[in-house]
């Protein structure tokens, strides 16, 4: 959640990224013979084609620590996100477990896994992920509110306790973070997040139309954990609709609305 570049996944480059690994696992003799035979050329099919389940098809059995193991674990971890982006959330979740099942050490950088739990309802789990989060990524505005939405939700949580274990963020210069940490921790307001997100840039730029997503995808965020529904739909409407975005918090905004059923 630290950048905008982590959060742009795109299919497009994932072909790039998969035929290496296609062509270095065929070039070593010595694991072919360890491990199950893979069909080479469909597998560099699937690739091109984009076939996530396909790829994980053709990789099972793959020899742990092998080429292939690498690319089921991607096809994994990219068809985990097409799935919450599809809205379909318990998915989402079961591909993130079988990506870590593969490469356990990336658990802790997992923020997606966490957001996939908040809509999943499995709000202790999402705490826990967000605090394992916090180990490394520790100036992080959005890790801090989702530790403290999924706080609220969790059995006996309220807003009064999750603000007693607020994470304190200090260098997150993203705009508008800084006013989004303060209303969460009680002392900022909603007037504060969108007169930052409506500053510093050009009317009708890109770079403003970002700092809207966020505002009012937070401010959507702030206000269910507040019980405030028609807030919380109005805000997160406009980040998932007005100001509608492709990355992955853009993308968060509009299965938010999904799932909640505030838009088709």
């Amino acid at each position: 959640m630290l950048c905008l570049a982590v959060k742009q996944i795109f299919l497009s480059s994932f072909v790039v990224a998969l035929v290496p690994f296609i062509l270095a696992a065929s070039s070593i003799a010595e694991e072919k013979d360890k491990a199950p035979a893979i069909d080479e050329s469909a597998l560099e099919k699937a690739a091109q084609e984009k076939d996530l389940d396909a790829i994980i098809k053709l990789t099972a059995g793959a020899e742990k620590g092998s080429q292939y193991e690498s690319l089921r674990a991607r096809a994994f971890q990219m068809r985990g996100v097409e799935n919450f982006y599809d809205a379909k959330i318990k998915e989402s979740i079961a591909d993130f477990d079988a990506y870590l099942a593969i490469v356990p050490e990336e658990d802790p950088h997992h923020w997606q896994r966490g957001l996939s739990y908040y809509y999943a309802g499995a709000y202790e789990k999402g705490v826990a992920q967000f605090e394992r989060h916090q180990t490394v990524n520790s100036q992080d505005v959005e890790n801090a509110v989702w530790h403290f939405i999924c706080a609220v939700r969790a059995p006996e949580g309220t807003v009064e306790k999750a603000r007693k274990d607020f994470i304190d963020i200090k260098r997150d210069s993203r705009v508008p973070m800084a006013e989004i940490h303060q209303l969460f921790e009680g002392t900022g307001s909603e007037e504060a997040v969108l007169k930052s997100a409506n500053s510093g840039t050009p009317e009708n730029s890109e770079a403003r139309k970002n700092h809207l997503c966020y505002a009012h995808l937070y401010l959507g965020l702030y206000f269910e954990a507040l019980g405030e529904d028609k807030k919380a739909k109005m805000h997160m409407v406009k980040a998932a609709v007005d100001y509608k975005m492709d990355h992955y918090m853009g993308k968060t905004a509009q299965v938010h609305a999904k799932v909640r059923g505030w838009v088709k």
